[in-house]
């Protein structure tokens, strides 16, 4: 007879219960390895979808301070009328009013406050800005070298001082991040006191009675004012910044005379123009 192998049940409940682990530990791996590449497809994505930076923006109202350096230039006009102290045929003041013509500068300090406005769109800055700064410039033109036709020494001093400088400027500017380059334009507004004097005395001429006179007006200046500057915001609310301004104004005119103590006599005419730059240093608030 054949023999019939036979698996006993205890051989095969092992043979089962085997089966059964391997297939429950596949199992677990490949869950765990799921879970592994989910972990990593998460934080990929967490990765991507990460805020960026916000960049700071310049829009708002801002009130600030500066300080720096300022420079006054006139340049001097000078005419004498004719009449009979100065004779117009011996081409006396003709000589006087030429030798009065020149130019001057002087160089002081410049410091005051400002307050403005920001609009900022997309990288574009628009603003309005208004500022009152102290600066005393002093630029004062002397010439007392030159002589009459008949010898007669005599000197023509002219001057112009003005002791502050205002602007209104627009601004527009670009912008990256924190930092902001711009360029800026508007109405200037100060105040000068022109003065012009001549004076003659007999040393070395024939003039028995010395002449002297004098002009001046004290006007109020409106001109023009334009620049360039470049800011930086080192904290949300503070910025700093450097700026250069070139202001122009018109000229100031006077009329005067020249009389000596025997009635001679001549109109004496003068007139200066005024240009103001700064260069300044600024802190600002921003709101």
């Amino acid at each position: 007879m054949r023999e019939i192998s036979r698996t006993t049940p205890a051989v095969q409940d092992e043979s089962t219960y085997k089966l059964t682990c391997l297939r429950h530990a596949g199992l677990a791996a490949v869950v765990a390895a799921a879970a592994v590449f989910s972990g990593q497809a998460e934080a990929a994505d967490l990765a991507l979808k990460a805020p960026a930076a916000v960049a700071y923006s310049w829009s708002g109202c801002y009130l600030g301070a500066n300080a720096g350096l300022g420079w006054a230039s006139s340049d001097f006009g000078s005419s004498v009328g004719a009449g009979t102290h100065l004779l117009a045929a011996t081409g006396d003041a003709a000589a006087a009013g030429l030798a009065g013509t020149g130019s001057a500068n002087s160089t002081g300090f410049a410091g005051g406050g400002q307050v403005g406005c920001n609009l900022q769109s997309g990288a574009f800055v628009y603003g309005l800005e208004g500022d009152v700064d102290y600066f005393h410039g002093a630029s004062r033109f002397s010439n007392g070298t030159n002589t009459l036709s008949d010898g007669t020494p005599f000197t023509i001093n002219q001057s112009a001082t003005t002791n502050y400088i205002a602007t209104i400027r627009p601004r527009i500017g670009i912008a990256a991040d924190r930092n902001l380059a711009y360029l800026t334009g508007g109405v200037a507004f100060t105040s000068v006191n022109y003065a012009q004097t001549y004076a003659d005395g007999p040393s070395g001429g024939t003039i028995v009675t010395p002449g002297t006179g004098g002009a001046s007006a004290s006007k109020a200046l409106v001109g023009w004012a334009a620049g360039a500057g470049w800011e930086h915001a080192f904290t949300d609310h503070a910025t700093f910044r450097l700026e250069y301004i070139y202001a122009s104004f018109p000229s100031t005119s006077a009329l005067g005379a020249i009389a000596d103590p025997a009635g001679g006599a001549n109109a004496l005419r003068g007139s200066a123009n005024l240009a103001i730059q700064t260069a300044r240093l600024g802190l600002n608030y921003k709101f």
